[in-house]
C-alpha cells in the first residue's frame, strides 16, 4: 500500500483536494444520475464542483443527521478534533456515541479522519455544508433508500 492510499475504506488518500461544498440531497435516481453527469462534465472543464451525497428517501436524511450528528458536523467545521475523546470532550457526550456517530458519518463521506500516533482525528473537509430536500408525490426512484455519492 502506498503512503497516500487510504488504509480503509472511508479515509480518502492524503493529498486528495476536497471541494469547499458538499451538498446533501434528496433526488430521485434519475435527477441525481442527471446531476451527477452535469457535475463530471462541469469538473472536467476545470470548475470546481460540491461533493454531493443523495439519499433517494427523503426520511432517510432525517434518521442519518440526527440534531447530535449535525452538532458534531458543526463543531468540526469550526474547528477539527484532536482525537474521538477530545471531540466527546468538547460536546460533553460520552465518547462511545461520538465514535459511533462519527462512525455514521464517515459511512457517508461527511466526516474525513487524519490517523496520527494512533490517534484518529476526526475533521469536515468542507467550508459549506448545504442539505437539499425534494418532496413530491412521484413514486419514482422511492424504492431505494441507500445514499449515493
Amino acid at each position: 500500500m502506498s503512503e497516500n492510499s487510504p488504509d480503509h475504506a472511508h479515509e480518502p488518500p492524503t493529498d486528495v483536494e476536497h471541494p469547499s461544498t458538499l451538498r446533501i440531497t434528496s433526488k430521485p435516481f434519475e435527477e441525481h444520475t442527471r446531476s451527477t453527469l452535469e457535475r463530471a462534465e462541469r469538473f472536467e472543464q476545470g470548475e470546481e464542483v460540491p461533493h454531493v451525497v443523495n439519499f433517494q428517501d427523503a426520511s432517510r436524511i432525517q434518521r442519518v443527521l440526527t440534531p447530535r450528528r449535525l452538532e458534531i458536523v458543526r463543531s468540526l467545521m469550526t474547528e477539527p478534533a484532536e482525537s474521538i475523546r477530545d471531540l466527546a470532550d468538547r460536546l460533553d457526550r460520552d465518547v462511545r456515541q461520538v465514535h459511533d456517530d462519527l462512525g455514521i458519518l464517515s459511512e457517508y463521506r461527511i466526516v474525513h479522519f487524519h490517523e496520527e500516533g494512533g490517534a484518529k482525528k476526526p475533521y469536515v473537509p468542507y467550508d459549506t455544508v448545504t442539505i437539499e430536500v425534494e418532496l413530491s408525490t412521484s413514486l419514482e426512484g422511492s424504492s431505494g433508500s441507500a445514499a449515493s455519492a
